[in-house]
Order: structure tokens, then C-alpha cells, then sequence
């Protein structure tokens, strides 16, 4: 199930610039369903690349993507590429997603060299009580998007069928409940639990099991939660930005050489 071959032709971001890879969204979570054998599956094939684009990218005036970013989408494939400097500095500021990458289950890693290896030996210095802000201001903007929908992309059409059959947007509810678990967890050792151990229960709710109610009580009850074990986390406040800094030159000069 790995990247299609001419996509990596096409893309030198994702085979010859590419640092790590891997998996994200339903996959790494242990909660992808086929949309070709199950009738309500919505779910795309979702990776992420990290890479370090040539010396000129960096002392001339080239840039990548749009701010460092660059996403490439084909059918059931949603890869999103961050170049190095803008990836370690969204993994600071604690983003979920990007955040992910770094305690994916072995399986679920496409490629990692030695550059993309560093920065996963170094997770730790990401880890604090700053992650809590992200987690759950992810978690408030899929409980908003629960019932205002905007059905877009590959399966776009599908997902709206699915909206107006159960009233609000499953997926979004199975993100909600998965974001605030996840959080909860992370305040608790600063170990993100990427593969989830309930799945099977988060699947539920994907697939129209649970209603609207029941996922609200849940989301109303792990907000506080997740709140009471930011307050009572002993985690660090936030990284050391210079230890941050030192392992993003460490990066780019390992792949570069």
C-alpha cells in the first residue's frame, strides 16, 4: 500500500529529498476501512513526508511548497509534505498531526533514514503541558465541524450522504473523542498512544453507532478531564526552543552531507 511509483517520480519531495515517512490519520490510527468493500467507509489513504530539499532552497531564494508545505492529492492518496525547518517547528508548537509521526507504530513508518531517525531518537524535547492548547483546540474545531459540514475531496459526495443520513458528520465525532483520549494521555507521560487500543469503540462512532447526545456527553466529559490532568501534569511548561533549534541544524546538515 505504498506510494504510488509515478507520484514519487513526479514529487523528488517524497523518494529523493524525503528524510521520514509514514502513515497518518485512520491508518496510523488502527482505523482505516476500505471505501471499496465497506458501503459507509469515507476514509483516504493519509501520509506524511518530512524533507530536506537541496542547498539552494535554503541560500537562495527558492522556496518549498507554499510556507513549507506541500500537499499532493490523487484519488485515495492525501500526502502531505513539510520541509524540514517548518515540520520541527510545528512539532514545538505542539501540533497533533505532525506530532503523530514521531510514535507511529513501526509498521506504519515508509521510510526512515538517518536524518528522519535523529529527530524521532530526540521526541522528548517536544513533550510538555503546551501540547494540552493543541489537542483540545483541535478537538473544539471537530466538535464545531460536527454539524457544519463541508464535504470535500475524494469522498466528499459520500460523506455528505452519510451527514444527511445520521444528522452530523461521524468522522468528525471519531476525531473529537480520539483528540481528547489522546491528550488526556500525553499529560499524563508524554507518550502519544498513536495506534489506538480503541479503535474498535472509536470505529463505532465513525460508523453511525453512537448519536449526536452520546457523543457530546462523552466530548463535555473528556474536556474536563483532559483539563484536570493538564492542571495536575507534571510535565515541562514547554521545550527548550535552543535544544530545538540545535536539533533542526543537526537535521538539515545530516541530510545534506
Amino acid at each position: 500500500m505504498g506510494i504510488p511509483k509515478d507520484l514519487l517520480k513526479q514529487n523528488p519531495c517524497l523518494f529523493e529529498w524525503n528524510i521520514l515517512s509514514g502513515y497518518r490519520g485512520s491508518i496510523a490510527h488502527g482505523m482505516w476501512t476500505n471505501p471499496k468493500t465497506e458501503a459507509n467507509s469515507i476514509d483516504d489513504k493519509d501520509i506524511m513526508t518530512i524533507c530536506v530539499p537541496p542547498i539552494d532552497y535554503y541560500f537562495g531564494i527558492k522556496e518549498f511548497g507554499s510556507r513549507g508545505t506541500k500537499e499532493i492529492k490523487r484519488d485515495e492518496w492525501d500526502i502531505v509534505t513539510y520541509e524540514a525547518r517548518k515540520f520541527i517547528s510545528l512539532l514545538a508548537v505542539g501540533n497533533p498531526n505532525v506530532l503523530s509521526l514521531l510514535w507511529l507504530d513501526k509498521k506504519h513508518y515508509i521510510d526512515v533514514t538517518e536524518a528522519g531517525q535523529l529527530i524521532i531518537n530526540n521526541r522528548q524535547i517536544f513533550v510538555g503541558r503546551h501540547v494540552y492548547r493543541s489537542f483540545t483546540g483541535y478537538a473544539y474545531a471537530q466538535l464545531h465541524k460536527m454539524t457544519h459540514i463541508a464535504c470535500e475531496g475524494y469522498l466528499g459526495g459520500k460523506r455528505k450522504e452519510l451527514v444527511n443520513k445520521y444528522g452530523f458528520d461521524t468522522k468528525n465525532s471519531a476525531h473529537l473523542i480520539r483528540l481528547l483520549r489522546m491528550s488526556i494521555e500525553f499529560m499524563k507521560d508524554g507518550e502519544l498512544i498513536v495506534e489506538r487500543p480503541d479503535a474498535q469503540q472509536l470505529l463505532e462512532i465513525k460508523r453511525g453507532e453512537w448519536t449526536l447526545d452520546q457523543v457530546k456527553a462523552e466530548s463535555d466529559r473528556l474536556f474536563k478531564v483532559a483539563e484536570e490532568a493538564y492542571l495536575s501534569s507534571a510535565l515541562p511548561k514547554s521545550p527548550d526552543m535552543e535544544a530545538v533549534n540545535r536539533l533542526c541544524v543537526d537535521v538539515v546538515r545530516m541530510a545534506q552531507s
